[in-house]
């Protein structure tokens, strides 16, 4: 299986803009630009996407890893910060909220490092992976 996206850019770095748009349309023609890189204006940013894409998998794969331990999670809510200092992603910071009945912490806490360890995007990115999880019952 491959995906793709495709960025677009016009203009100096500081000065110019662009649209990323992908496969499956969800994305078309949103703008990016120096401004919504680096302070508070309307359109995305690639950290922004970053997030996006680290919080998504690392929810539908932490929902296989409590599947294959023999759980189904009434909810699962996953939050990624993104760290960008000096021109670099440091850091990737998720705060995962979990509703599984029947689940011990040990349980629960072994399935949160298994997604760290094998879900796809955790595998790709190469920076600290900070990890908060909490489970309510």
């Amino acid at each position: 299986m491959k995906r793709h996206a495709t960025a677009t850019w016009s203009g100096s770095g500081k000065d110019g803009y662009g649209h990323i748009s992908t496969q499956s349309r969800t994305l078309e023609q949103v703008s990016f630009t120096f401004n919504s890189r680096f302070s508070d204006v309307a359109g995305t940013n690639p950290e922004e996407l970053v997030a996006a894409a680290h919080a998504s998998c690392f929810t539908m794969k932490l929902s296989f890893v409590l599947n294959e331990a023999g759980f189904t999670a009434a909810s699962l809510e996953s939050t990624c910060y993104i760290t960008f200092e000096n021109a670099v992603i440091t850091e990737s910071h998720l705060i995962v909220k979990a509703k599984v009945a029947g689940i011990s912490q040990e349980t629960f806490n072994a399935c949160i490092k298994e997604t760290e360890l094998y879900g796809p995007v955790s595998r790709m990115l190469n920076v600290r992976i900070l990890i908060e999880a909490s489970l309510e019952k």
